[in-house]
C-alpha cells in the first residue's frame, strides 16, 4: 500500500506538519483552512499549488503599481507555498517537478527585488542562493543551509535570516534529490561531495570569506552536515537539527520509505541509500565542532537520533529541547537564536548576541 492510499492517513499528517509550516513561514490560519478544505491527501498539492499561484499573481500586480517592497513579500510566500505543495510522495511527479521550479523561480524574483546583491551559486550537483548581511563592507563567514528529504532551500526562511542578523552570509541549497534538483538527481548518501563543491564555488565570491565557513543541515539534512564535517576538512562548525544517526528501513514509517522510494527511483535503490546513512564508523572523524539540536518529542520509527552523535563526535554539543518536535519548528525562540549564536562565534563573527 502507498503512503496516500492508508486509510484515515489526512488528519495525522495535515496535524503533523503544522509546525513545520509555522516554522518554514506559512500562516498558520491559511494553512489551517487550505488543509480543512481537503478532502484528501491527493488534494493537498493543487490546493497548496493554488495559494501560491495566487501570491505569485498578487505579486506581479504590486510590481506593476510599483510596490516592490509589496511584491518581494508575496513572492517570498508564495516560495514556500509552492514548496510545500511537493512534500508528499504523490504519483504526479511532472506536478512537483514544475511546482519545485516554481518556488525556485519565486524565490529567485523576490530576491532580485528585495534583495538585489543576492547572487545565484550554481554547480554539477547543486543550485541555490548566495546572501550577504545588509552593510556588510568586507568577507565575512558563510554558512551552507542543508535541507533533508523532502524539504527544499525555500523553507528555511528564518535560519537564513538569524545568521544574517550576526553577520554570516548564508548559502542556502537544493542538493541531489531535494528542491528544484529533486526531479534531475538520485539523493546521494555521500553529501561531502556536495558540500565540497558548494565551498568551492563560494570560494570565488569576493564577499566571502570562504575559509571561514561552516554547515547547517535539517532533518536528513543533519545527516549531511554531520558526514561533510567529517570528510571535507575546510569546514570550521557543523550543526545538525533532528538529523538522523543511522536509518533502518524495516522500521521506517511508509511516508519516508515511500519518498525515498520515489526519490531514489526505486525501492531498491532506496533501500540503499537508507543502509548508507549511517554514522556509526564516521562521527569519530568529525574534526569540527558540532551543535547537535534535537527535539525531546521527535520519535520515528527506524531513526536512530542525533543523541547517539552528540556522543560519538570528539567535539560535540547536545541541545535538546524536551517539548520540540521534529524540525523544532514549535519552538523556536528555543533553539534558533541560541545555534545561530553558536555558529557566529564559531566562525569568528564578533556579533552572536546581536
Amino acid at each position: 500500500m502507498y503512503f496516500l492510499d492508508q486509510p484515515d492517513v489526512m488528519a495525522p499528517f495535515v496535524t503533523g506538519n503544522r509546525s513545520r509550516a509555522f516554522g518554514a513561514g506559512l500562516d498558520p490560519f491559511a494553512y489551517a483552512r487550505v488543509t480543512g478544505g481537503l478532502r484528501s491527501l491527493y488534494d493537498w498539492p493543487a490546493a497548496f499549488r493554488a495559494v501560491g499561484d495566487r501570491l505569485v499573481a498578487a505579486a506581479e500586480e504590486d510590481a506593476a503599481g510599483g510596490r516592490a517592497v509589496s511584491a518581494g513579500e508575496a513572492l517570498r510566500g508564495a516560495a514556500r507555498w509552492l514548496h510545500f505543495s511537493t512534500l508528499l510522495p504523490h504519483p504526479d511527479a511532472d506536478a512537483a517537478a514544475g511546482a519545485a521550479r516554481a518556488a525556485d523561480g519565486a524565490m529567485r524574483r523576490a530576491l532580485e527585488l528585495t534583495e538585489p546583491s543576492a547572487v545565484r551559486v550554481e554547480g554539477a550537483s547543486f543550485a541555490g542562493w548566495l546572501r550577504r548581511p545588509a552593510g556588510a563592507g568586507r568577507p565575512v563567514p558563510v554558512v551552507v543551509v542543508v535541507p533533508g528529504l523532502d524539504s527544499a532551500k525555500e523553507e528555511f526562511h528564518a535560519v537564513a535570516d538569524a545568521l544574517l542578523a550576526r553577520g554570516v552570509a548564508v548559502c542556502s541549497v537544493d542538493g541531489p534529490g531535494q528542491g528544484v534538483l529533486a526531479a534531475a538527481r538520485a539523493p546521494r548518501a555521500d553529501y561531502q561531495h556536495v558540500v565540497g563543491e558548494v565551498l568551492d564555488a563560494l570560494a570565488g565570491h569576493p564577499g566571502v570569506d570562504a575559509s571561514r565557513a561552516g554547515v547547517l543541515g535539517l532533518s536528513l539534512g543533519g545527516y549531511y552536515a554531520a558526514v561533510s564535517a567529517a570528510h571535507e576538512p575546510r569546514l570550521r562548525a557543523a550543526v545538525a537539527v533532528s538529523g538522523p544517526y543511522r536509518l533502518a528501513w524495516e522500521g521506517l514509517p511508509l511516508f519516508v520509505t515511500d519518498t525515498l522510494t520515489r526519490r531514489c527511483g526505486g525501492a531498491e535503490a532506496a533501500r540503499d541509500f537508507a543502509r548508507r546513512v549511517d554514522l556509526t564508523r564516521t562521527a569519530a572523524d568529525i574534526g569540527c565542532p558540532l551543535l547537535v539540536v534535537e527535539g525531546g518529542t521527535d520519535d520515528i520509527p527506524g531513526v536512530t537520533s542525533g543523541q547517539a552523535l552528540a556522543e560519538a563526535a570528539p567535539d560535540a554539543t547536545l541541545l535538546c529541547v524536551p517539548h520540540g518536535d521534529h524540525l523544532l519548528g514549535n519552538c523556536r525562540p528555543d533553539w534558533l537564536p541560541a545555534t545561530a549564536d553558536w555558529l557566529a562565534t564559531r566562525l569568528g563573527t564578533g556579533a552572536a548576541g546581536a
